[in-house]
């Protein structure tokens, strides 16, 4: 077959099979265009998933009419003059690419104006060919509709899912989106319904409450740190709200919701030990990166970024995020919860109602419930029927989170009282005027997991004789692994000598732990590294760690003498982080003596 060129129209097609993967991606390109604009109000309409219409307006600068034509020619972009500024892009979007794609396999209309024009213009281009180009009145701002998505390349069509699950892929992004720029007002309409509506108020916390809810935005803990070339703010969730996948595992860098595994790995290894395995953190953090740092990806997606100093960035987040986590009180609370408060309203109505009240008190009382449950939400509480503010209620729905208010206090911790022990498992403890469970192998695994730590930090590992020594057989690329991670194991406290062939010989193991399985633990631990491959440092062999101190604690069912348990209560309290075993379940549950005192309804 001869080589020949292809024409415009193939080629605009082939590129809008990159950049244009499904209704989302439109709009993903067009709210970038008005966040550029300098819009500060944008609203986003889809119907049938985003496949029939999109419609995106904003506020911002506009499109003079005469560059209209332009704008939608491939490679046409206002954002750089040369391949030097991709070096200082600030912009979402940059590669001129978007509107010529969108344009090439949907039906497009542009409504705008700019503040020195008179009239606005109105712009159409249908496959890629142009249809008409008029003036016309409009406001301030620019207005793209796009209709009937890939109608002239059916087999792209196919490929879509149903209308409900496109529409959530806009959802998410408009989610996403309002969270990396929350000094802008988006509001997402499906199908003629209301989904989203920022206010734009350049207040995170309250975008975190408008996309997640209350049980989200009333569990955050607020982060702020800056070093060189890198400032962090927003915030992380506590323990309490992570969840089984990454989804509300985000990050903005420079305005841009980008992935990044150096990033996410630091996150996720500053939550180790106060989330159980394979659970995922909720966190809403804006990056501010220095350019210089960034390898710059013009991938059309825009999704992954790499830095040229990756060991500086993946340590300065860890230790944000762990610092953020152990500067807080992480015991969860036992607490009556918003059906209980209904339940118990109903019943009070109940009684009522057998005494025959007229039906106007009925409707009275509903509308005092309605107020107080209107009240609870919005940091207001009734308290002996008084209305008064969050803070006034003793441990009303959020317990104080001061350490020099709670029981994992520095100062000496004399005033607790071990009551007694619940199924051979959960110590009870009262503290001032709470009430704690204590999960006797929860708390022995932390300890004897932060004590090997310590000692592994400071180089202090022991370790103990075993007689016989433990003979095991290796493969060639466990014997590569054992080589290479030898230091790690050494200051663990493990001693291996080479025995020939492909054998090794353990002739000292960890000391400090109760008799156990060397030979299996040892197994295990190089079995983990076989599969998730090089260790390197101290950081990355917590879970084996963690496992080694597991199977060393005591178990659950196994009573303990009281002297037992105040000496472990004692060692809890002294560990950097006593609230989560090493795996992230928790060691201390509490209730407040306000919530045992609403469970009696001595407080109504």
């Amino acid at each position: 077959m001869a080589i020949q060129v292809l024409d415009q129209n193939t080629i605009n097609k082939i590129a809008a099979g990159e950049v244009i993967e499904r209704p989302s991606s439109v709009v993903k390109e067009l709210v970038e265009n008005a966040i550029d604009a300098g819009a500060t109000a944008i609203t986003v309409e889809i119907k049938d998933g985003g496949i029939s219409l999109v419609r995106i307006t904003d506020n911002g600068c506009g499109i003079a009419g005469d560059e209209l034509p332009l704008a939608f020619l491939r490679h046409s972009t206002s954002k750089i003059k040369s391949v030097e500024d991709l070096m200082s892009v600030s912009s979402l979007g940059f590669r001129g690419e978007a509107l010529s794609s969108i344009a090439s396999v949907a039906q497009v209309e542009v409504i705008t104006k700019t503040a020195a024009s008179l009239t606005g213009s109105r712009y159409v281009i249908e496959g890629g060919e142009e249809k008409s180009n008029e003036e016309v009145g409009a406001p301030e701002g620019t207005t793209f509709i796009v209709r009937n998505l890939f109608y002239n390349t059916p087999v792209r069509r196919k490929f879509l899912k149903t209308s409900a699950t496109e529409a959530g892929y806009v959802n998410s992004l408009i989610e996403h989106i309002s969270l990396s720029h929350p000094d802008i007002s988006f509001r997402f309409i499906n199908n003629n319904q209301s989904k989203l509506h920022t206010s734009g108020n350049m207040q995170l916390k309250d975008i975190i409450y408008n996309v997640y809810g209350r049980d989200i935005a009333k569990n955050l803990i607020e982060i702020n740190a800056s070093t060189q070339d890198i400032e962090i703010t927003g915030y992380v969730g506590k323990p309490a709200i992570c969840r089984g996948n990454r989804t509300y595992e985000n990050y903005y860098i420079n305005g841009r919701y980008i992935k990044s595994a150096i990033i996410t790995k630091a996150i996720e290894e500053a939550y180790k030990g106060f989330v159980m395995m394979h659970n995922y953190p909720f966190t809403a953090m804006h990056f501010k990166i220095n350019p210089a740092i960034l390898d710059v990806n013009v991938h059309p997606t825009k999704m992954e970024l790499r830095f040229s100093k990756n060991e500086f960035v993946y340590q300065f987040v860890l230790n944000t995020v762990r610092d953020a986590l152990n500067t807080r009180e992480l015991i969860p609370e036992v607490r009556v919860e918003a059906e209980d408060m209904h339940s118990l309203k109903h019943m009070e109505k109940n009684v009522v109602k057998e005494r025959g009240p007229e039906p106007f008190e009925i409707k009275r009382q509903e509308a005092v419930i309605a107020e107080e449950n209107k009240a609870y939400d919005y940091g207001e509480k009734k308290f002996y029927g008084k209305t008064i503010k969050e803070q006034e209620v003793p441990q009303a729905a959020e317990q104080i989170e001061l350490f020099k208010d709670n029981l994992a206090d520095e100062r000496p911790k004399k005033n607790y009282r071990i009551i007694g022990q619940l199924f051979d498992t959960y110590w009870l403890i009262e503290f001032e005027d709470k009430f704690y469970m204590m999960d006797q192998h929860a708390a022995h695994e932390k300890v004897l997991y932060e004590k090997t730590m310590r000692r592994m930090r400071e180089k202090k590992m022991t370790t103990q004789m075993v007689m016989p020594a433990a003979v095991l057989s290796l493969n060639m690329r466990e014997a590569q692994i054992l080589e290479e991670n030898m230091e790690a194991f050494t200051r663990l406290g493990f001693e291996i000598e080479d025995f020939g062939g492909n054998s090794i010989k353990i002739t000292g193991v960890p000391a400090g732990f109760p008799a156990m399985d060397y030979k299996s633990l040892f197994l295990e631990l190089l079995d983990g590294l076989v599969e998730d491959g090089l260790i390197g440092d101290l950081d990355m062999i917590t879970d084996k760690v963690a496992s080694m101190s597991c199977k060393a604690a005591i178990k659950g069912n196994n009573r303990i003498s009281f002297d037992e348990a105040k000496e472990l209560m004692e060692e809890m309290m002294e560990a950097d982080n006593p609230y989560n075993c090493p795996h992230g379940r928790p060691t201390l549950i509490m209730m407040s003596k306000y919530e045992i005192e609403k469970k009696f309804h001595r407080i109504v």
